[in-house]
């Protein structure tokens, strides 16, 4: 009997290898064990995590695919600081990997959300037994520093919807003009017409929810046919950390809804288009990116200031409620915000109404 010991077999364990005589071992190579350990040590961990992440902490599809790229990026790290194997990860590897992300000019928000995923998922990896000791506990990374979106004034932002759905003056403005004589904002030579009309219907109803329902692009995109309620003028929104809110439109919103339905959607659809209000040119499901899209050629276009972008939308789309009276709970309620301190940041408040609420109500004013 000979034996073999492997690192990633466990430390100091004597794996048995039985021979006969006249034949081969049926046994990897120590290195070959030792090798496929280290992979089931990283990938049985980070497969566990993300079950841990849905199915305890409840986090969104998009959470979980940004912290698996993160863990991927950690291991890389690992594996070039000579730490292939996820039971020698310690703080001193966090670390670097932080500073060498900072170096490269990564983003305060980027480190914050890594150094979180870091102690996260030291924590987990401890209680489950893959870390011996949760290394990441005495690990601080940046704070976020969150940066206000830009927003639009009110009048920009009717010229911007005025423009794509090719209504309101246009002399003076060949921004305007330009978006209103394309039927979308992305053509394409070889579509056919009709299926450019049809990208046009569903370009306007993207801007004219982001604008006039305030939901996130996720949001958007998720948005099934069962989730409007026309009666009411209601959509269903599923947020974030599965959170469902009702996020009323307006009429402009439900004009665009009914064009689209009527005289857009079945020009697109496909089998795999299943129940998803907004498609893609191919039918399915619209994906953020071709959001994102629109509101850049928008921005190419000039009909909207550069720097805009569909988180952009949203937030205008408070502020301006707040402009208009509404008050901070109700706002906070519209955005889908779990915090009425996320509210506050990301909700601009003019020094006009700010002078105004002041001279209104202090009794120095």
């Amino acid at each position: 009997m000979a034996s073999h010991r492997g690192r990633g077999l466990g430390r100091g364990r004597v794996v048995p290898v039985l021979k006969e005589a006249g034949t081969a071992s049926t046994q990897p190579a120590p290195e070959q064990a030792a090798a496929e350990g280290v992979e089931a040590g990283w990938d049985a961990a980070t497969a566990g995590f993300r079950r841990h992440l849905v199915a305890e902490l409840d986090r969104s599809p998009e959470t979980v695919r940004a912290y698996g790229a993160d863990l991927a990026n950690l291991r890389a790290h690992a594996e070039r600081q000579g730490c292939p194997d996820l039971a020698d990860l310690d703080l001193t590897v966090l670390r670097s990997w932080l500073a060498t992300m900072r170096a490269a000019g990564a983003a305060p928000a980027t480190l914050a959300r890594r150094a979180s995923l870091a102690r996260v998922f030291s924590a987990y990896a401890n209680r489950r037994g893959f870390l011996a000791t949760d290394v990441a506990a005495r690990l601080v990374g940046a704070r976020a520093i969150r940066q206000v979106p830009q927003v639009l004034t009110a009048p920009a932002a009717r010229q911007l919807l005025d423009a794509v759905a090719g209504v309101g003056p246009a002399q003076g403005n060949p921004a305007a003009a330009q978006a209103r004589r394309s039927a979308e904002i992305q053509p394409r030579a070889d579509d056919d017409p009709a299926v450019r009309r049809a990208l046009g219907l569903r370009d306007v109803l993207v801007l004219e929810l982001l604008y006039g329902s305030g939901v996130r692009v996720s949001e958007l995109c998720g948005l099934d046919l069962g989730d409007v309620d026309d009666e009411r003028r209601l959509l269903r929104v599923h947020g974030k950390g599965g959170r469902e809110r009702s996020v009323p439109f307006g009429v402009p919103a439900a004009g665009a809804l009914r064009a689209w339905r009527t005289s857009g959607r079945s020009l697109l659809v496909v089998p795999r288009s299943g129940a998803a209000l907004v498609l893609g040119r191919r039918g399915g499901r619209l994906d953020p990116r071709t959001v994102r899209r629109i509101l850049a050629r928008c921005v190419e276009m000039g009909v909207v200031p550069a720097g805009l972008t569909p988180h952009g939308l949203r937030h205008s789309a408070a502020t301006h409620m707040l402009e208009g009276g509404a008050d901070l709970r109700s706002v906070q309620e519209f955005l889908g915000h779990a915090s009425l301190a996320t509210t506050q940041i990301y909700t601009h408040v003019t020094p006009e109404r700010l002078r105004a609420a002041f001279d209104q109500a202090h009794p120095r004013a």
